[in-house]
């Protein structure tokens, strides 16, 4: 690939990344998009389960099977290095563009929330999608996202992975990003039964990708993450006496390897 295509390449797989993200945004929380996870059936309940959970099981075998160190190290050798990260981007927003066309919304309401109560609701879920992008920034959101890899390339530039850090957040819990995206799966204003089965499995899915992602990681980083391990909780904040010691440990954790 060209310098150009691989560059041009990158920027369109970020541009979809941020087009799915904003699609998402509505379409988790039931507002603005044409299609969302609550809605009226027009499918069987048989049928709706099968397509939403095969849907779901698709995106969670794709976005974690792309991001082992064994399958990029297979799929560099068909695919140009600078190239990888975007193509796993643009792949996963492509899975996830799939999921909005074709969920089937199954019907029947858990819980919905009215006035203050609801605005307050609707809050929580922004902040998440806050908490969510805030978190890759502070560790690299443009070598996350295939940016950087290719942007070195345009310039001739070898690629240098990001350093082992912990900042800000990552200081209190291990996985910020993905204290983001639950919130943004539970803070549902209106609770349907199929927005409860999207809640139920994706959270099961970021608890099982966060086994796969720290064992990469204690893989790489060896003793230094097994310190930032032991003294940083995985998702839920607790004080703990050995965290003043944590000012020397970094590290390099975030959804790139999940």
């Amino acid at each position: 690939m060209s310098r150009i295509v691989t560059l041009l390449y990158g920027v369109v797989a970020y541009l979809v990344f941020q087009g799915v993200s904003l699609y998402a945004v509505g379409f988790i929380g039931g507002f603005w998009t044409p299609t969302r996870l609550d809605g009226a059936p027009t499918h069987s309940l048989g049928v709706a389960l099968a397509v939403d959970l095969g849907l779901l099981a698709a995106f969670a075998v794709q976005h974690s099977g792309m991001a082992r160190p064994a399958f990029k190290r297979w799929w560099t050798r068909i695919t140009p290095q600078p190239v990888e990260r975007s193509t796993y981007v643009l792949v996963s927003n492509l899975a996830m563009l799939a999921l909005f066309a074709a969920w089937q919304p199954i019907g029947g309401v858990i819980w919905t929330t009215d006035g203050l109560v609801r605005g307050v609701v609707i809050g929580v879920y922004l902040l998440g999608w806050g908490l969510l992008f805030y978190s890759t920034f502070l560790i690299d959101h443009f070598d996350l996202f295939g940016l950087r890899q290719v942007w070195r390339a345009f310039r001739g530039q070898p690629y240098v992975a990001p350093r082992f850090h912990t900042p800000g957040l990552y200081r209190i819990v291990r996985h910020p990003l993905y204290v983001g995206w639950l919130t943004i799966f539970w803070a549902a204003p209106t609770m349907t039964a199929a927005h409860l089965i999207f809640a139920l499995v994706t959270t099961a899915y970021i608890l099982f990708a966060i086994q796969l992602e720290e064992r990469d990681l204690s893989a790489t980083f060896g003793r230094d993450y097994a310190d930032y391990r032991r003294r940083t909780p995985m998702l839920v904040p607790w004080p703990r006496k050995d965290r003043a010691d944590d000012a020397s440990i970094t590290a390099w954790t975030c959804m790139k390897d999940h």
